[in-house]
């Protein structure tokens, strides 16, 4: 059965700290001002000064690209390539943050290089990462320097192959490194054990954006002739996943800006069905899936080949492959569903699932979306030619890529990193693999991870609530891993005027009232019906919440976003 939610309160910061940052930064204290700067404090900011940078991200805070280490061998070679007139080969990964790099870089050395080509492996023929047919490619065509992006920071053998036909290699990824790296002529990467950049935490995008300033700043170009791309790296920052922390909170904070005021028509394209102000969630949920659409159904060139601005009319190309991917992967999901439920696996500590027929573009999210029902640890494997393949993802704080290593002894290959990881083994070891994995699971899965947890973090009295704070809070944004959407809590709440809405009469909708204070507030909760002869039985309850704002026929107000229901409970 379903794992239930388990309330999860971050430590409240210092009461001392709390109000010595509240003096800080109002001068006249009210309630909501403490809940502004537990906040600030839970994010490791203690100052003004801090406060001020957090509020109002800057480019002029961004770090000199060239405190990367290899950044100025990476320059020196793209630089003697156009000197020199020689072809320069642009290879990445075919989701979003590959392909918005490859767009970057190719949309930056095309306006002052004409000689510069892309290449986007095939998924089902060529796999993750670089391939001996993207070097072949290369080697075919005379193009003696490769630039990947958002991959091959563990392709050591891909990177020989390549010095042994005479062909430069310049590594951008911001995967984790091995002990050992790629022999390139440049490894960038901020997490390789001897760079000392600042900020670890840039997708693969976002290195390629780094090399972009490091080649403006050396030609001499205003900084503006990055920041124009600022757009793409938002999308990839945030489709990608990666914390909203630092450089890359700056770089997502001024990309969208760029969208709302200034947008291209690529975007504007993508993002045709989303209301304005565009935010994170529409990059992570309407532009994402439409990009990542080709590479899991066709492939990943005409997506670069759209955001490059060649292709425009494939935008109806790129919708009708998502919907296409959306019912696959519905379909895939319904079925993996139906074969736990007939193996008897409701409570197996893992979800191990194999069918033949399904689609290999679509099973990493087919295990997100099982991850919904059945919280645990889950792998869904399907044939790829003569081996089975799949792909995995984990529950939040278990290390999937240290459980799969205990397990290598039965896989023909497999990569990834704590939360996803990807995989191939033999049929005949499909059966003592799910085994084995199942008990390493059962062994080494901590009892407090294997329910989803909600974060809460504060108590948050409905009568505190003003335009004033939400205007405030609004400012945290944009929201995202490492700075995620508050959730408040709040006692003694009372509903009223509760109903069932939605097609599938799942959600709830209410009237929340805070009788100290009297203060009412339109409220909304997805997925609560189940709960509601609680919530409308008259018994105080404690809410946890999200303010958000709704505006309806020209009139705006406050919302709450209800998260989860208890019956009244103290802290």
């Amino acid at each position: 059965m379903p794992s239930k939610l388990v309330w999860d309160f971050l430590p409240a910061p210092p009461k001392e700290a709390v109000e010595a940052l509240t003096r800080s930064l109002f001068k006249e204290v009210l309630p909501w001002h403490r809940t502004i700067a537990s906040l600030l404090l839970q994010r490791g900011i203690t100052s003004f000064e801090e406060a001020r940078a957090f509020f109002n991200p800057s480019l002029a805070d961004l770090h000199d690209p060239f405190l990367m280490k290899d950044m100025d061998k990476a320059v020196e070679r793209i630089l003697l390539a156009i000197s020199s007139e020689q072809p320069i080969l642009i290879y990445g990964d075919y989701d979003v943050d590959g392909t918005c790099s490859v767009a970057v870089l190719y949309l930056f050395l095309s306006a002052i290089y004409p000689n510069v080509f892309t290449y986007v492996p095939d998924r089902y023929r060529e796999g993750y990462g670089v391939s001996s047919q993207g070097i072949d490619f290369a080697d075919d065509n005379q193009i003696p320097l490769i630039i990947t992006l958002d991959c091959g920071i563990k392709s050591h053998e891909r990177v020989a192959y390549a010095r042994e036909r005479g062909i430069d290699m310049i590594i951008t990824d911001h995967h984790t490194p091995s002990e050992t790296l790629p022999q390139a002529l440049a490894v960038l990467n901020p997490k390789r054990a001897d760079c000392s950049y600042p900020y670890k935490e840039l997708c693969g995008c976002g290195i390629g954006f780094k090399l972009v300033q490091a080649l403006c700043k050396t030609l001499d170009f205003s900084p503006e002739t990055a920041y124009k791309y600022l757009d793409l790296v938002a999308l990839a920052t945030c489709a990608d996943i990666v914390p909203l922390t630092g450089e890359n909170r700056i770089l997502v904070h001024t990309g969208l800006q760029l969208i709302n005021q200034q947008p291209t028509e690529v975007m504007q394209l993508l993002l045709a069905s989303s209301k304005r102000p565009v935010e994170v969630r529409d990059l992570v949920f309407v532009a994402a899936p439409r990009i990542n659409a080709a590479g899991r159904m066709e492939h990943a060139e005409k997506a670069v080949r759209f955001l490059i601005g060649h292709d425009l009319d494939k935008a109806t190309e790129l919708e009708y492959l998502n919907t296409q991917r959306k019912t696959t992967d519905e379909q895939i999901t319904e079925q993996a569903l139906c074969m736990i439920l007939s193996q008897g696996e409701e409570e197996a500590p893992a979800t191990v699932v194999f069918s033949q027929n399904w689609h290999k573009g679509v099973i990493g999210i087919v295990a997100s979306r099982l991850i919904e029902t059945y919280y645990r640890p889950t792998i869904v494997f399907t044939q790829s030619g003569d081996v089975l393949a799949a792909s995995a993802r984990s529950v939040k704080g278990f290390n999937l890529y240290e459980a799969l290593c205990e397990c290598k002894d039965e896989l023909i290959q497999f990569g990834g990193h704590t939360a996803a990881a990807g995989m191939t083994l033999r049929p005949e070891n499909y059966e003592h693999f799910k085994q084995k994995f199942q008990e390493v699971v059962e062994r080494t899965l901590p009892q407090e991870l294997r329910s989803p947890k909600l974060t809460l973090s504060g108590e948050l009295p409905l009568g505190d609530i003003t335009y004033t704070f939400y205007r405030c809070l609004q400012r945290f944004a944009p929201f995202g891993p490492k700075n995620m959407t508050p959730v408040f809590y709040a006692h003694e709440v009372l509903a009223k005027e509760v109903r069932v809405v939605g097609a599938d009469k799942s959600h709830l909708r209410m009237i929340l009232t805070d009788p100290k204070s009297n203060h009412d507030f339109v409220s909304v909760g997805f997925g609560l019906a189940p709960q509601k002869e609680l919530i409308e039985s008259g018994q105080p309850l404690t809410i946890a919440y999200q303010l958000t704002e709704n505006s309806w026929q020209g009139r705006t107000s406050l919302e709450l976003i209800i998260k989860g229901v208890k019956r009244m409970t103290s802290d």
